[in-house]
C-alpha cells in the first residue's frame, strides 16, 4: 500500500445528478466490475461516492459521466500526509498550513479556489481543522499534538486559550450591506476600540461618506468602509480577504499602509499582532507584505501550502510556477513581463493604419466636469486610462461610445467620430436566463464559431469549462471572463474595457492581459482600457491617457502620450516610484523614502523602463 491515497477524487455536488443519468461511471468502472465498491450510488443519495482506497486511477469515469462531474488527480508522491483540512468524500482537501508570525504581514498568493480562504477561516479558529480524517474528527488536543514542534502549536494554544480575537475583512464586500444596517458613522463608532476612527475615515477618505447609509455606498467606498471597520477594533490576528478589490491606485496604497500600520505592539507591550493579508494585485501585495507563502494545486480538488519565503523570492517563484524548495512544477509556463510584445511592423505596415482624432470636448453631469484634450489614436494600438476613482474615465469611454453627448465640441472642426464600439462595462450584472452556451451562441456566433478567436480568446480564459452552466449562478470571476470573451468577441472598431481584472485571481489576470493584447494586434484594432493593477496597466499599454484634477468635481483627459512619460506624469501625482524585477522584469513600488525611492524622485524618473 505504499501508493495508498496518492490520488482523490472530486465529485461536484452541483453537477452529478444520478437521478439524471444512467450511472455511467459506476458501469464501466474496471474495478466494480471485479466486484469490489469502488463507486456506490445509493438511492438515497444526492451524488456519487468514489472511493480513494480502491480507484486505481484509470480516469474512465471521467470520460463517461455526461455532466463532467467527475475529476480524478493523481496527485505528488509526497502528498498523502500532511493534510489539514478536507470537508467531506470526494471534496477539498487542503495540505498544510501558513505559518504568521507576530508583529509581521503575511501575504497569501495563488489561484482562486486553492484553498486561500480556507487557510484564514482555520487560521481564525473559525473552522476546526480534522486533518483529513471527516468521518471522526480529531479534537483539539489530538490537533495540537499533530502540529507540535512547529509554530502553529503556540498559535493554536493561544487560540484555544482565548486570549487571541481575531477579525475577518470578507472577500465579497459587495455582500455587506445586506448584514449591517444604519449609518457609516455610527457603525464606525460603535466598533471603535482603539480610539482610531477619525485617523483612519482621514486615510481612507470616508469622510465625506460618513453620514451616509452602509447601503447606498459604492464598491470601492464599501471596500473602504471594511478596511476601517476591521482596522478600528482591537484584536490579535487581522485578516484581509482582497482589500484593493474596487479601489483606485491611490487608494490602494493608503489602504496597504493602513493594513501595515495595524503592526504596532498592543497596548501591553510585548504581544505584537498577526496580520494576514490575502491579495491578487501582485504589485500591492509586494508593497505590504513581509513573507509570502504561495499555494499551488488544482482548484476545487487540492490546494498545498508552500513554506515561507521572502517578499520577493515568494512573487517570482508564483510567477514562474516552480518551487525550488519541493523541487516541483506546478505551472506549465512561467509568467514574464517583456515589455516589447509590440508586433514587429514595417513602416509601410504602419501607415496603412488608420488614424482616428477626437475633438477638444467637455461633459457636464451634476456637479461634476470633464474637460477632454484633443487626441487621436491608431489601429492596433493599446491606450490605458489612467486616474482616480471618480476622475471621469468612464464619461469618456461613454462619450466616444456614443452613449453620452459632449457639451459642445469646443471650437473645432473635427466631430466626435462615429465608430462601431463594443463595451464591457465596470459592473456587470447578469440578468440572461440560459447557460453560457446559449448567451454566446446569440451575441457572438460568428467569432464563437471561429478557430481562430477559439485559441486566442476563449481557451486561455478557459471559457470551455464554463459552457453548460447558467448565467446567473456564476461567480465573479466567471462572469468576467464571459464578460470579456463577449466584448471581444463583438465585431466593432474600438473596444472599451472597463475594469478587466476585477474579480480575477493573479494567475487570470496575466492570461486575461495577454489575450487582450494578442488580440488587438491581430484584429487590428484599438482598445481603450481602464485598469488600476499595475501590473496589468503596464502590460498591456501602448500609450497612456493621464487624468488629473480633482475627483468628482473637475477634472482633464490629457492627450494619449507614451507610456513612460505618462507613467511618470501619474506617479509623480501618487508621490510612489517604481523599479522593475530583475528577474522577470515585474513593476515593484519602492518603500516610500527608500534611497531607491529618494534617488528617483532627484531624477525625477519615477518609473523605470529597463534597468
Amino acid at each position: 500500500m505504499s501508493d495508498r491515497l496518492t490520488r482523490i477524487a472530486i465529485v461536484s455536488s452541483d453537477r452529478c445528478k444520478p437521478k439524471k443519468c444512467r450511472q455511467e461511471c459506476k458501469k464501466s468502472c474496471p474495478v466494480v466490475k471485479t466486484g469490489k465498491l469502488c463507486i456506490e450510488v445509493s438511492s438515497g443519495s444526492k451524488i456519487a461516492f468514489i472511493s480513494e482506497e480502491l480507484c486505481i486511477g484509470c480516469g474512465i469515469c471521467v470520460k463517461k459521466c455526461p455532466f463532467e462531474a467527475i475529476q480524478i488527480i493523481n496527485l505528488p508522491k509526497d502528498l498523502d500526509k500532511d493534510t489539514t483540512h478536507r470537508y467531506g468524500p470526494n471534496t477539498f482537501k487542503l495540505h498544510r498550513l501558513p505559518v504568521p508570525r507576530p508583529g509581521q504581514v503575511l501575504g497569501l498568493v495563488g489561484t482562486n479556489g486553492i484553498g486561500k480562504s480556507t487557510a484564514l477561516k482555520v487560521l481564525a479558529g473559525k473552522l476546526k481543522p480534522n486533518l483529513g480524517r471527516f468521518e471522526n474528527p480529531p479534537d483539539w488536543q489530538e490537533i495540537l499534538t499533530y502540529f507540535r514542534g512547529s509554530e502553529l502549536q503556540n498559535y493554536f494554544t493561544r487560540i484555544l486559550e482565548d486570549n487571541l480575537k481575531a477579525i475577518i475583512k470578507p472577500q465579497y464586500v459587495d455582500h455587506i450591506p445586506k448584514a449591517v444596517r444604519g449609518n457609516v458613522g455610527e457603525v464606525l463608532a460603535q466598533k471603535d476600540e482603539r480610539e482610531m476612527r477619525l485617523e483612519l475615515c482621514r486615510d481612507l477618505d470616508l469622510n465625506q461618506v460618513l453620514d451616509r447609509d452602509v447601503g447606498d455606498l459604492s464598491g470601492g467606498e464599501l471596500q473602504r468602509f471594511a478596511i476601517a471597520v476591521v482596522a478600528v477594533q482591537h484584536a490579535e490576528i487581522y485578516m484581509f480577504d482582497e482589500p484593493s478589490s474596487y479601489l483606485d491606485v491611490k487608494q490602494r496604497l493608503k489602504a496597504a499602509q493602513v493594513v501595515r500600520s495595524l503592526l504596532r505592539p498592543n497596548r501591553s507591550g510585548d504581544l505584537c499582532s498577526y496580520v494576514i493579508v490575502v491579495e491578487h494585485d501582485l504589485s500591492v501585495l509586494d508593497y505590504l507584505s513581509d513573507f509570502i507563502c504561495c499555494l499551488y494545486g488544482k482548484p476545487g480538488a487540492y490546494g498545498v501550502v508552500t513554506l515561507p519565503f521572502s517578499v520577493r523570492e515568494g512573487i517570482n517563484i508564483f510567477l514562474a510556477g516552480f518551487v525550488p524548495t519541493e523541487n516541483l512544477r506546478f505551472r506549465d509556463e512561467s509568467l514574464t513581463f517583456k515589455v516589447a510584445e509590440t508586433p514587429q511592423e514595417s513602416a509601410e505596415e504602419i501607415r496603412t493604419y488608420a488614424r482616428y482624432k477626437y475633438p477638444n470636448m467637455s461633459k457636464t453631469q451634476g456637479g461634476f466636469k470633464l474637460t477632454v484634450k484633443e487626441g487621436d489614436f491608431t489601429d492596433s494600438q493599446i491606450i490605458v486610462m489612467l486616474g482616480e476613482n471618480g476622475t471621469g474615465k468612464t464619461t469618456f469611454i461613454r462619450m466616444l461610445a456614443g452613449l453620452l453627448k459632449p457639451d459642445e465640441a469646443l471650437e473645432s472642426e473635427t466631430e466626435v467620430p462615429e465608430f462601431n464600439v463594443s463595451y464591457k462595462p465596470q459592473k456587470i450584472s447578469p440578468k440572461f436566463q440560459n447557460n453560457v452556451r446559449h448567451l454566446l451562441h446569440q451575441r457572438i456566433r460568428d467569432s464563437y464559431m471561429h478557430p481562430q478567436f477559439n485559441t486566442d480568446v476563449m481557451k486561455p480564459l478557459q471559457i470551455e469549462s464554463l459552457m453548460d452552466q447558467e448565467v446567473v449562478n456564476l461567480s465573479g470571476g466567471e462572469l468576467q471572463r464571459v464578460a470579456l470573451c463577449l466584448c471581444l468577441g463583438k465585431p466593432a472598431d474600438i473596444y472599451l474595457i472597463d475594469e478587466p481584472s476585477a474579480y480575477l485571481d493573479s494567475e487570470q489576470r496575466i492570461v486575461a492581459a495577454k489575450v487582450i493584447k494578442r488580440f488587438i494586434l491581430h484584429a487590428k484594432k484599438t482598445a481603450f482600457v481602464v485598469e488600476h493593477d499595475f501590473i496589468m496597466a503596464t502590460y498591456l499599454a501602448d500609450r497612456v491617457i493621464v487624468y488629473e484634477g480633482r475627483p468628482s468635481v473637475d477634472c482633464c483627459a490629457n492627450t494619449p502620450q507614451s507610456l513612460l512619460t505618462g507613467m511618470n506624469l501619474f506617479l509623480s501625482h501618487l508621490d510612489i516610484t517604481f523599479r522593475r524585477d530583475p528577474t522577470n522584469f515585474r513593476p515593484r513600488i519602492n518603500k516610500l523614502e527608500s534611497t531607491k525611492d529618494r534617488e528617483q524622485k532627484n531624477a525625477g524618473s519615477y518609473y523605470y523602463l529597463d534597468d
